[in-house]
């Protein structure tokens, strides 16, 4: 039997079709972790603050990466949460965007022990998972910007932790393009999420009870 093509209407239909399909992806893990997300004031007390990794201009925290620690400063001082833990990418002696949020966080009075850095937090992924199973924690409050949060605790929710999360302001809070790039990237999450990826790095448990100086180097 001959095979039917597709006519141009019909493959248009699908294309709108798929483009709807990615974009409702991101709008259902922002509706899904939207009870979950508070402000600083009203957010219940956590074991542990998660600093999602960011760029790092001259070896100082950029923009984006300063409000995050900033919150998590904010959020210790006020007994919110124990412990901070900074993940993010240190996978090259050249791009390391952890160690100088330790310094930012030191500078601001954080007590040294309570500081545990990732250095193999690649992506937001590796990121959760490896808080969960690697450090151990018990609870935690995720601080990102906006357009970032619902990803991270979409993931964190997923993956076994007991997470809130609460939306760093100021400068980089997101413009149109961050938004737009949460699309692929909420693509990604949810294939990492079903498939269970397994991040490249684990290595022994560092639980968040010890002392964070361990993990700086």
């Amino acid at each position: 039997m001959p095979v039917k093509s597709v006519r141009p209407v019909q493959l248009l239909a699908l294309v709108l079709a798929g483009v709807v399909a990615c974009f409702l992806i991101p709008i259902s893990m922002r509706e899904t972790t939207s009870a979950h997300v508070y402000s600083q004031s009203d957010v219940p007390p956590s074991q542990a603050a998660i600093v999602l990794g960011a760029s790092v201009v001259k070896g100082a925290p950029s923009p984006v990466l300063a409000a995050r620690a900033d919150t998590a400063i904010a959020l210790y001082l006020t007994g919110k949460v124990k412990k901070i833990l900074v993940t993010g990418d240190n996978g090259a002696l050249s791009h390391d965007e952890v160690t100088p949020v330790r310094k930012y966080l030191l500078d601001a009075g954080i007590h040294a022990g309570d500081i545990f850095l990732d250095h193999a937090g690649f992506d937001t992924y590796s990121s959760m998972f490896r808080a969960h199973e690697v450090f151990e924690a018990s609870s935690v409050v995720i601080v990102t910007q906006d357009f970032h949060l619902p990803r991270a605790l979409w993931i964190a929710r997923r993956l076994g932790l007991d997470a809130v999360g609460v939306a760093s302001s100021g400068s980089g809070s997101g413009s149109v393009r961050d938004y737009a790039r949460e699309v692929p990237a909420s693509l990604k999450a949810l294939f990492d999420v079903v498939m269970r990826r397994e991040p490249k790095y684990l290595g022994p448990t560092i639980p968040l009870t010890g002392d964070g100086e361990a993990t700086w180097y």
